[in-house]
C-alpha cells in the first residue's frame, strides 16, 4: 500500500498540472454574463464606429471588469506575455476612448480582440 501512494501522489500532481495548464481555452469562455470579453469588445466596438463615447467610456468599464474575472481563472494556463498585452490595450483603449480618438479606439479594440483569440491556442 505504502508503494502505491508513493507513486501515486506524484504521477496525481502531474495530471492535475498537465490539466491547469492545458485548461485555458475553457476557462476563458464566459462562466455568465458579466465576463464575457468577446461581446464587450464589440460592445465598445459598435460605439467607437457610432461616436457614442459617453456609452463607450461605460462599455470600456464593463470589459476591464469582464478580463478582470477572466485573468483570475487563466492565470496559470495562460503565458503572461499575451494577458499583460492584452491588459495594456484595454488601458490604451481607455485613453482612446477618453480622448474621443476613433482610429486609436479601434487600433486598440482589434489587437485586444487578436490577442483575445490567441488565449488558449
Amino acid at each position: 500500500m505504502r508503494k502505491f501512494i508513493v507513486a501515486a501522489i506524484p504521477i496525481a500532481a502531474l495530471v492535475l498540472f498537465i490539466v491547469i495548464m492545458i485548461s485555458g481555452s475553457f476557462l476563458k469562455k464566459p462562466f455568465g454574463t458579466d465576463d464575457d470579453v468577446t461581446k464587450s469588445i464589440e460592445n465598445v466596438m459598435k460605439d467607437v464606429n457610432e461616436e457614442a463615447w459617453d456609452k463607450a467610456v461605460v462599455e470600456v468599464d464593463e470589459l476591464e471588469s469582464a478580463w478582470r474575472k477572466v485573468i483570475k481563472r487563466i492565470q496559470f494556463s495562460e503565458e503572461r506575455d499575451e494577458i499583460n498585452f492584452l491588459t495594456s490595450n484595454i488601458v490604451r483603449l481607455r485613453g482612446a476612448v477618453t480622448s474621443k480618438d476613433k482610429s486609436d479606439s479601434l487600433m486598440e479594440l482589434n489587437d485586444a480582440y487578436s490577442h483575445w483569440k490567441e488565449l488558449g491556442k
